[in-house]
């Protein structure tokens, strides 16, 4: 399969040289930023955005610097979990300027260019019904415009939350100059482990990008009243899954219905409520992936200005 710098003619659209330029102006872009980091999973509904969004929102509370790119174009959902869904974005001459969240965390959602919450993606053809040819490309392309047109600044990490699936962390590499590893997000079902698992291998094996570790949501929930805990998915599944791929097992975090209110009302769970034990879960999690990448506890990049 070609690629578009192995086109030699483009019958005069200009599509390869566009696509070099995009991709040397986000290089230039991320040139102050250390790590980027792609959160994925291959089954949707695991909580995968709902994850990176305490993971940043953690490290960033540490002194680290954050930003968050969401790549899932259709279903974009981190401007109402980071509480920036208000935003209205503004071009400069230096790039877009993303939202700037708690904690001074940077974050660029397709979400924030949608005039109404009701309003879906969709891009230009001669009709919708025959638009699915150019869905998946367009997705691509407007992934890769939000990461080489926003003004990210000097950032020590740069999480993009990918939209479910196997097969999106290879448009992920084909689009961002430098990957420093994935963070796999999965379910405690075996149902989750069978379809995760695809995406570790996709991840290893095929683009070659290290696997920080597997981190489990949805974990035993403990009930507020009497203090007893209680799985509500069989155990053992996500930590047999790591083991299985030679990966890091990050932890499992526990069900707590705070985690699901504080991101409707687009509030850091984490944050707001540190000493309970899905937040010291996800602390936990924040600061292996920290020691991975080989962040200082305390951002050598901080007070920097971009």
């Amino acid at each position: 399969m070609k690629r578009y710098r192995d086109i030699a003619s483009d019958g005069g659209s200009d599509i390869a040289q566009q696509v070099a330029a995009q991709a040397q102006r986000a290089s230039a872009r991320l040139a102050q930023v250390h790590h980027v980091v792609a959160v994925m999973s291959g089954k949707g509904g695991v909580g995968k955005s709902t994850l990176t969004v305490n993971l940043a929102a953690v490290l960033a509370r540490k002194s680290h610097a954050v930003g968050i790119l969401d790549g899932d174009i259709n279903g974009g959902s981190v401007a109402k979990m980071m509480g920036v869904r208000a935003w209205t974005p503004r071009a400069t001459s230096q790039g877009m300027l993303p939202a700037e969240a708690e904690f001074g965390i940077r974050v660029m959602s397709i979400d924030l260019f949608l005039p109404q919450d009701a309003t879906p993606v969709l891009w230009r053809a001669p009709s919708q019904e025959g638009a699915y040819h150019w869905r998946t490309m367009m997705d691509v392309a407007a992934l890769r415009e939000m990461l080489s047109d926003t003004k990210w600044g000097a950032l020590d990490i740069l999480f993009i939350d990918l939209p479910p699936g196997a097969d999106k962390l290879p448009n992920a590499s084909d689009v961002v100059p430098k990957l420093s590893g994935t963070v796999v997000v999965t379910g405690p079902s075996d149902v989750s482990r069978l379809v995760v698992g695809r995406s570790m291998t996709m991840a290893r094996d095929v683009v070659h990008t290290p696997v920080i570790g597997l981190i489990e949501n949805m974990g035993p929930y403990t009930c507020s009243r009497c203090g007893h805990e209680e799985e509500l998915f069989p155990s053992g599944h996500a930590r047999r899954l790591a083991e299985e791929h030679d990966v890091e097992y990050l932890g499992c975090v526990p069900f707590d219905p705070r985690l699901s209110r504080a991101m409707d009302d687009g509030g850091l769970f984490a944050t707001r409520f540190p000493d309970r034990p899905a937040s010291r879960a996800l602390s936990s999690a924040a600061d292996r992936v920290a020691e991975f990448l080989g962040l200082l506890p305390q951002s050598s990049m901080n007070g920097h200005t971009s």
